[in-house]
């Protein structure tokens, strides 16, 4: 690849890297916010729910807006954002202040992830697979190490730092950007055949009104419910207003010419489907351990921010480094192998969980989260493989843009059962009710993924007997 190529992955990198680097240096900073701001852990739990809800819904709405405004501009607006917000993040006197700024920071890191991938696409036209294995790098990576410098963050300063620290990469991927992305030679033109307002159409702001009003209304629902310990009054009556709304989206998603989520792929597509429902599940178990364990580590075992930074390495480690080896994995036996044995350790690393004891050691712990890093680089690969196989030819770019909307719903997910296990504070017997729950879950995935080889061993069968 040329210099040039290299300088413009940089750039897109630097800037790609914001949105899994924030959301995962939040994780360890929760217990501080909590005593800043003086807060249950339901309470700020909404730091996570805002940016992976916003998230949910900007990164599809900007794949689209970019076909507007051009994909060089919104990657240079994400990044002008996010530099307004790490500098106005520290300022918020108030905990309702920094869920605005959180919201508006998952816009602006969307705007890049939504367009990065396909900036290095279309100018670097050599090594394509190369240069996307290396924005692969800063995406899991930044994900990987997020935990540990929120931790050295909130070791030396205090939750502030974990937005200001965002200032120096975004300066160096603006200056990069500026000088390395081409300018969109579609962009003046495409303005010009929306002026009409057709492309606001294509937004489908009815479906993104809906999906976005349901789901926080049912989110608040919930918390409400156990937060005042009764579901009845205004909690019932908020979550169902959340479930109403929901319909409505499933019913305006399945009528609209130009929906926000394609529900009509999945009713044609149902192998599809399940990869999807399945892909929900992973992570919800997945990001309740990323985020439930930090906020354990220092409220029971009373372990400091960096140290607990420290041990979740492991989980972010083992994931980048079994990766290579899962990819050579599904290559040689397909994904029925690779996903069973992920679902396997998934139930192993819950049951530890579930086990664990105020007596645990460090060493104990580090080899859970270790456990979970492993299956997660192997569903990182296989899940994606699967999606592939299931998935018509021409049909990948609305698969994978489902595919991430479906990690976001798992995450989400994630954060509501932590805090409807938790409560007020995060407990050592309410760490061992989620891991409890957890196991579930793990056995449930174990249960599909066996029948997926079962289904994966069949077709073999007979297209053997069949040559």
């Amino acid at each position: 690849m040329s210099v040039r190529s290299w300088w413009l992955m940089i750039s897109v990198g630097l800037g790609i890297m914001l949105n899994p680097l924030n959301s995962s240096m939040i994780s360890v900073a929760i217990p501080q916010l909590q005593n800043s701001f003086q807060l249950d852990f339901t309470a700020v739990s909404w730091i996570i729910f805002s940016f992976y809800i916003a998230s949910a819904v900007a990164q599809p709405v900007m794949g689209r807006m970019s076909d507007l405004f051009g994909r060089r501009n919104l990657f240079l607006a994400g990044l002008l954002v996010s530099l307004i917000v790490s500098l106005g993040a520290p300022l918020s006197l108030s905990f309702g202040w920094l869920i605005v700024f959180r919201i508006v920071q998952s816009i602006g890191t969307s705007m890049m992830v939504a367009v990065g991938m396909a900036i290095v696409r279309i100018h670097v036209t050599e090594k394509q697979a190369a240069a996307l294995s290396v924005l692969s790098i800063f995406l899991s990576g930044a994900a990987a190490v997020g935990p540990f410098i929120g931790g050295l963050l909130m070791y030396w300063w205090d939750w502030q730092a974990i937005f200001l620290v965002n200032i120096p990469v975004v300066l160096v991927s603006l200056l990069l950007a500026w000088r390395t992305i081409p300018v969109d030679e579609s962009s003046t033109s495409a303005v010009s055949n929306n002026v009409s307002g057709q492309w606001i159409r294509r937004m489908d702001p009815v479906g993104i009104f809906l999906f976005t009003v349901g789901l926080i209304a049912l989110l608040l629902g919930l918390l409400s419910a156990k937060s005042s310990g009764s579901f009845w009054g205004s909690p019932i009556w908020m979550s169902m207003a959340g479930i109403v709304l929901l319909a409505i989206f499933v019913w305006h998603e399945l009528r609209t010419a130009s929906p926000f989520i394609p529900l009509r792929t999945f009713a044609r597509y149902p192998a599809m489907a399940w990869v999807n429902v399945e892909f929900i599940l992973i992570n919800l178990i997945y990001y309740a351990v990323f985020f439930g364990m930090p906020s354990y580590l220092q409220v029971v075992h009373h372990i400091s921010e960096i140290n607990a930074g420290i041990l979740m390495l492991s989980l972010g480690l083992c994931s980048l480094l079994i990766s290579p080896w899962a990819g050579r994995w599904v290559d040689r036996s397909g994904t029925g192998p690779t996903l069973l044995t992920s679902a396997l350790l998934m139930t192993l690393g819950s049951i530890w969980l579930a086990a664990f004891g105020l007596a645990s050691s460090i060493i104990s712990i580090c080899l859970a989260l270790a456990v979970f890093g492993v299956s997660n680089g192997l569903n990182n690969v296989g899940m994606q493989a699967a999606l592939f196989q299931s998935s018509p030819r021409d049909m990948i770019g609305v698969a994978s843009g489902l595919f991430s909307t479906s990690r976001y719903l798992g995450t989400i997910l994630s954060s509501l059962l932590i805090s409807m296990v938790t409560g007020s504070q995060l407990t050592f017997a309410g760490f061992r009710i989620l891991g409890g729950m957890l196991t579930v879950m793990a056995l449930l995935l174990v249960y599909m993924n066996w029948q997926r080889w079962q289904a994966g061993q069949q077709q073999y069968n007979e297209t053997d007997q069949t040559s």
